[in-house]
Order: structure tokens, then C-alpha cells, then sequence
């Protein structure tokens, strides 16, 4: 079966330099605490997109 929705890059993304949503910042503080990193304040919709995977492939969420 072929994927009908492929993912967009952040970067790609019309709405990736608005500020990161609520949702977006609660899973990184989750993702944050589980490798004792900090969550960088400000960060875009873009950026937290690709903190979360980050974060994801380090926690072993992402898999």
C-alpha cells in the first residue's frame, strides 16, 4: 500500500517559523527529561519538529 501522506520537511513548511505549539513544547519537555538535555526556549514549529525527532531517535521512541 502506498503512503498517501508523505511527511514535508520543516522547512518546507508555510507555518514552521510561527512560534512551536502547546502540544509540541509538553512532548519535548517529556523527550527532554528522559535524556537530561534542556529544551531550548523560543523555538519555531520547524525547529521543534526536528528537536522531537532528535529526541525521539535518542529515547528509542522514534522507532
Amino acid at each position: 500500500m502506498t503512503d498517501r501522506t508523505p511527511e514535508k520537511d520543516p522547512a518546507d513548511w508555510s507555518t514552521g517559523d510561527e512560534p512551536m505549539t502547546g502540544p509540541q513544547e509538553s512532548y519535548l519537555h517529556t523527550l527532554a527529561q528522559e535524556v537530561d538535555v534542556e529544551v531550548p526556549p523560543d523555538l519555531t514549529k520547524a525547529d521543534a519538529s526536528r528537536l522531537i525527532d532528535e529526541l525521539q531517535e535518542r529515547t528509542g521512541r522514534g522507532v
